[in-house]
């Protein structure tokens, strides 16, 4: 399941990683339109909207794998290794559940923006498709969540912190 995950967290960093610059290309392209001839690409900013919903989308899952999420720890910098381990799992848990709801929730969307007919106003591309390739990625996240907060691990295999008992420590970032 691990090497699963760890591959579907590459693949969908690197789409958006492609992504990212297709859009940085999009943008440079209008900028240049603009300024040489006095008209930007037709539905730049809906192409540049439309990408970046689902560029944020695909980069989730290598954070959550790699364990590279924020951690804001002043509260609990002092504690004992133990209570982090178990605070970082707790917080892995609320994770899961907020990316398992904006899943669920973006796929309804996808259906409601489908059953709409809603389309860009420039460009008249349909809506959901968005709405849909920003769902797999977000329950992707999901299932990593779980899954690190059931095993206690990140995507290397170490501990996300300093282990719960039996585990080997990962250094302090």
């Amino acid at each position: 399941m691990a090497r699963l995950f760890e591959w579907l967290a590459k693949a969908l960093a690197l789409a958006g990683g492609l992504l990212v610059v297709a859009i940085a290309l999009v943008t440079s392209g209008s900028i240049t339109g603009r300024w040489l001839f006095g008209e930007p690409l037709l539905g730049d900013t809906e192409i540049v909207e439309y990408g970046m919903a689902v560029v944020v989308a695909c980069f989730l899952p290598i954070c959550q794998w790699r364990g590279e999420n924020i951690i804001v720890d002043f509260f609990t910098a002092r504690s004992s290794s133990r209570t982090q381990a178990r605070l970082d799992r707790f917080g892995t848990l609320l994770l899961t559940l907020m990316m398992g709801l904006i899943a669920w929730r973006t796929g309804v969307g996808a259906l409601d923006q489908k059953n709409s007919g809603s389309m860009t106003m420039l460009l008249q591309w349909p809506d959901w498709i968005a709405y849909l390739l920003m769902t797999g990625p977000i329950a992707l996240t999901a299932l990593m969540a779980l899954y690190t907060a059931i095993t206690g691990r990140n995507g290397s295999g170490a501990h996300a912190r300093d282990p719960l008992p039996g585990g080997a420590p990962l250094e302090n970032r």
